[in-house]
């Protein structure tokens, strides 16, 4: 039987954890390049992930039930380019792909559901990022019709850091009106750190049509969660469980070219 010192010292650290802020996910689809020009690689290398990209800690993640690309309004499945690897010390994915043509290219994918133990839901974050082609830029506000998606109603690439980027969280097609939005730094070489865990993630809220705007501060990837719960639950274990259903897009930041 534990002490009354160590019954108090249990107590304590679990007030303490639940008043901490919860760490925000993202589901993360990463290009090596998101505007190919003239003369450069044509070909596209993609990590695809889950996991906190501001802190670098990762999450499993099984091999997505889709991944594909839209061009021109036509989506094409790439889900058999998939090849394991490691980001940030755990399973994830990567993928090449060629672009032949000028256009706007919309890469997303659709994980399986993850269960979060640690928040009593599955987790399933529908995720996008853009690339843009030869000069060419139509169709980079076009819908890529997944259950939920961030719509960019700023063009997302060729951007600058400290741009107002705005976007509208759609959900099974209609805009998601005071929607919770997260969003988060790809802290990729550690360099950043937070004051403290309230700083880790921004959060703000759609407005009646669903929309939301950000200002990032630095330059680099931003991820931008819209998050929303789902009508129909999931069972686990014989209970049914709430799903926190994730539009997420990634869009990157370039610095000011006269900025010293």
């Amino acid at each position: 039987m534990p002490t009354f010192r160590q019954t108090t010292a249990i107590v304590l650290f679990l007030v303490l954890l639940l008043a901490a802020p919860a760490r925000a996910h993202f589901g993360m689809v990463i290009p090596g390049d998101e505007m190919i020009m003239q003369g450069e690689n044509r070909t596209v290398r993609l990590q695809v992930s889950f996991s906190h990209p501001f802190e670098l800690q990762g999450m499993e993640m099984a091999k997505p039930k889709a991944f594909g690309v839209m061009f021109n309004g036509k989506r094409t499945d790439l889900a058999s380019s998939l090849k394991p690897a490691k980001v940030m010390g755990h399973s994830a994915w990567k993928a090449a792909y060629k672009i032949k043509r000028p256009g706007v290219y919309t890469f997303f994918c659709e994980p399986v559901p993850y269960w979060e133990p640690a928040e009593d839901c599955y987790i399933v974050h529908y995720t996008k990022t853009v690339v843009a082609a030869f000069g060419s830029e139509q169709g980079w506000d076009r819908p890529a019709g997944l259950k939920t998606e961030i719509v960019p109603l700023t063009r997302p690439f060729g951007l600058y850091a400290g741009n107002v980027f705005r976007g509208q969280v759609l959900l099974n097609g209609k805009p998601a009106a005071g929607c919770e939005v997260e969003v988060e730094f790809y802290n990729k070489d550690g360099k950043i750190k937070a004051p403290n865990d309230y700083m880790v993630t921004q959060v703000l809220k759609t407005d009646a049509n669903g929309i939301f705007s950000f200002a990032p501060p630095a330059a680099g990837w931003w991820g931008f969660a819209g998050l929303n719960t789902d009508a129909k639950p999931m069972d686990y274990k014989g209970k049914p469980k709430d799903v926190e259903l994730g539009a997420v897009l990634w869009v990157k930041f370039m610095p000011w070219p006269g900025k010293k």
